[in-house]
């Protein structure tokens, strides 16, 4: 578990609920309309810590931890899938009595959020992209493919704790404070822990093949559905993993977005340009919800 006190720029507590029997944690701060981030791999909740610090006055913010990652229980047998997230989101959201919600999404945030999203058009007040992808692409980087090699890749990613470990580096044009790492690193410090972020990394569907290609070609399907959704892009230019070429399908699959490219900011482009950003997505929520002051 995970102990609060120890986390620099999370004065959180986590709620559940409990989804076969696992418990799936997640934050739920602040009253008024509704925004439900959704973070990806290797990261948690902790990722929006300071977009919820400076939405809260004025807006539900709901956050949560996918099964095995943050505070959520780590289950040792069970299917880490693509679908499985979206399912899980979808529970989580109606046991919260979410009716409707502007969505916020990073990394693997972005297919299983846009998973729910392609589900439930009629409940997105809009969408706010940041460094990932919601379609198919045959695009992986070497140093995240050895990680899904058998062996080397268990040995790398649990046993060394080289992805979530790496990313606190790769992932940021900035140098993270000890304190932040250390706060990303929190939940993932065992080969146990590390379980769901090994089963993320060997999730990534690049072919036909895999099992969770046919729920990603769904989701890729749903985005036209989304279309006429109020979209706000803010988009890391140094990501080694989601490159220009995924903010180039964002861009013409949703042609009307408010787009912000930052051209220093990495992966974690909350944390390379979150001065620059936060105002951005304040505005973009008051516009979506008609709240502005």
């Amino acid at each position: 578990m995970v102990r609060e006190t120890e986390l620099a720029e999370f004065p959180f507590s986590s709620k559940s609920v409990t989804i076969d029997g696992y418990r799936m944690a997640y934050l739920d701060e602040g009253q008024g309309e509704c925004v439900v981030m959704v973070h990806g791999n290797p990261s948690w909740s902790y990722l929006y810590r300071n977009l919820v610090l400076a939405l809260r006055g004025r807006y539900r913010c709901l956050v949560p931890d996918h099964m095995g990652c943050g505070r959520s229980d780590k289950p040792q047998r069970y299917p880490y899938r693509l679908q499985n997230h979206v399912d899980n989101l979808e529970t989580l959201l109606e046991r919260c009595g979410v009716r409707r919600c502007v969505l916020v999404v990073h990394d693997w945030g972005g297919a299983i959020g846009m998973g729910w999203a392609g589900r439930h058009p009629e409940r997105v007040a809009g969408l706010v992209v940041l460094n990932t992808a919601a379609f198919r692409s045959d695009r992986i980087p070497l140093r995240i493919a050895v990680c899904r090699w058998p062996l080397l890749g268990a040995l790398l990613v649990r046993g060394m704790n080289g992805f979530a470990r790496a990313a606190t580096v790769m992932a940021v044009r900035r140098r993270m404070r000890p304190g932040v790492a250390a706060g990303f690193l929190a939940p993932y410090g065992s080969w146990r822990d590390r379980v769901a972020v090994h089963a993320f990394v060997r999730d990534i569907p690049l072919d036909g093949r895999h099992p969770s290609m046919g729920a990603l070609v769904e989701i890729e399907h749903s985005l036209a559905g989304l279309a006429d959704r109020p979209m706000l892009i803010c988009w890391g230019g140094g990501d080694f993993c989601f490159d220009d070429w995924f903010y180039q399908q964002w861009l013409r699959r949703f042609p009307a977005a408010e787009a912000h490219y930052f051209p220093g900011a990495g992966h974690y482009v909350l944390e390379d340009a979150l001065d620059a950003i936060r105002p951005l997505v304040s505005r973009f929520l008051d516009r979506c919800y008609g709240t502005a002051p």
